[in-house]
């Protein structure tokens, strides 16, 4: 059976997420805004514009392009795959919005340091990341990998639950796990790496597992 994928996007182009679901043998629906429905057999959170600092009690500081309705929408959906233990994957922006939904924060800006590591104005930038070792990313990319960012808000405090699981210069948290739930983050965009389809596969793997398929 087709395992089912809800994808909530920023209502963009999303034909990357869903060739890179199929690809891994998925069955892939993006949608802005979507209502919870764990009908779904996982949750991918795509990449897009900021978070309002509200939702982790902040003040504006830099953060751009931000959608409550997109922030509100996803929290709950968070909240609804999490009770169900349905496998959650967040990527870039998803990454970020799973700390808060765990009670972390985020650095509204990166400074001017590390931005020109994670963002240009030609699209992504290709960086090397350091990974924690008997973590995930640790097995599928080994102890250092390169990856691709284009973002300028990073995760701040750590969210209750997670654990990080790769990191890059300046400490920049680019992957983490929860160490209870079905649920991994990354701050880069497997979608369009060399390599990054090797993270859809395990969690479309994952998402069959936990739905009673047997093992994969």
């Amino acid at each position: 059976m087709t395992v089912s994928i809800l994808i909530s996007t920023g209502g963009g182009d999303a034909s990357r997420y869903l060739a890179a679901v199929e690809q891994a043998g998925g069955l892939g629906s993006a949608v802005y805004l979507p209502q919870p429905d764990v009908r779904y057999d996982g949750l991918i959170l795509a990449g897009g514009g900021d978070m309002h600092p509200r939702f982790w009690h902040g003040f504006q500081r830099g953060s751009r392009n931000v959608d409550q309705a997109r922030d509100r929408s996803e929290l709950a959906l968070l909240d609804a795959f999490a009770a169900a233990h349905r496998p959650i994957l967040g990527i870039c922006r998803g990454h970020q919005v799973a700390n808060v939904w765990a009670g972390g924060t985020l650095i509204q800006d990166l400074n001017k340091s590390l931005a020109p590591f994670h963002q240009q104005p030609q699209g992504d930038c290709y960086h090397p990341v350091c990974t924690k070792r008997g973590s995930r990313m640790g097995e599928w990319y080994g102890a250092v990998c390169s990856v691709n960012s284009n973002h300028h808000q990073g995760v701040g405090k750590v969210g209750r639950g997670l654990m990080v699981t790769a990191w890059s210069e300046g400490g920049v948290v680019e992957a983490m796990e929860h160490r209870t739930l079905p649920l991994w983050t990354v701050q880069f965009h497997p979608e369009r790496m060399e390599g990054g389809g090797v993270i859809f596969s395990q969690f479309i793997q994952l998402c069959r597992r936990l739905r009673g398929d047997g093992e994969v």
